[in-house]
């Protein structure tokens, strides 16, 4: 398969090293900074134009929240499967959704592509299901990343804790930081630190007087996210060639890990 990868940081060479190691050829990297770069391109626009000059099969970004939507709406254009891994746009979700339908276009999303974190996230909800039926337990949701992740909290800690949400039907607001007083007990904190080149962990709390229980994804690298952008992107672009999936649709790792 073809694969254009646009954002040519530390997450995009591995990608490109899996890609590779899986079979497949990388035909574009563009990033507008990155000096072993193949194209520099500096907009959303000439990153369309680029990935569409590639013959890439399907796109994968990784870049920076502060360009991504304007990415997503330019390359959704292109008629090539999109598959984002940048985070921190989530809150323009539906309005993406809107555009991949009206322009019969294919997205891939999520917040965290490793399949660990994917599998984490069923533990937690069932988990938090089974605690919920026990009104002493309070819970709590904590992540830290590296010194130099741009979006805080991660969309990983939002993730973990709407699955904590969906579990204990008793937390129905989600503080994000500092509480601004005394907690109420429909709250759901999630608190994050940024430290050194930490590569992901997230921590769920489940406390009681007696006790507390714990349940901890830690990331040993990058490499595990990296795969699964692959993954998603090779279930993509097969997915619409033999007709599993269909155009005008988002997907999400939920998709993938059926």
């Amino acid at each position: 398969m073809k694969i254009a990868l646009v954002g040519f940081g530390k997450m995009g060479h591995m990608i490109k090293q899996i890609a590779l190691n899986r079979g497949n050829e990388v035909v574009a990297t563009i990033d507008p900074i990155a000096t072993d770069a193949d194209v520099k391109a500096k907009n959303a626009s000439e990153i369309a134009e680029a990935v569409k000059k590639s013959g890439a099969e399907a796109v994968i970004e990784f870049t920076h929240p502060s360009v991504v939507l304007d990415n997503i709406k330019a390359l959704i254009s292109t008629d090539i499967p999109v598959i984002v891994g940048t985070t921190g746009w989530y809150a323009h979700l539906d309005e993406v959704k809107n555009v991949v339908k009206s322009k019969n276009a294919s997205l891939f999303y999520a917040a965290n592509y490793s399949i660990g974190v994917n599998l984490f996230y069923k533990i937690v909800k069932e988990a938090a299901s089974i605690i919920s039926e026990y009104d002493e337990y309070d819970a709590a949701v904590w992540e830290s990343h590296h010194n130099q992740k741009a979006d805080s909290p991660s969309g990983t800690a939002l993730d973990v804790a709407k699955k904590v949400m969906e579990g204990m039907k008793q937390k129905t607001e989600l503080v994000i930081g500092n509480f601004d007083g005394k907690p109420k007990k429909e709250q759901l904190q999630v608190a994050s630190t940024r430290v050194g080149s930490v590569p992901g962990t997230h921590t769920v709390y489940f406390d009681s007087v007696a006790d507390t229980i714990e349940l901890t994804h830690t990331a040993r690298s990058r490499e595990g996210f990296a795969l699964g952008a692959v993954v998603a992107a090779e279930f993509m672009a097969n997915g619409l060639k033999s007709g599993a999936l269909k155009k005008g649709e988002t997907y999400t790792m939920t998709d993938l890990m059926k």
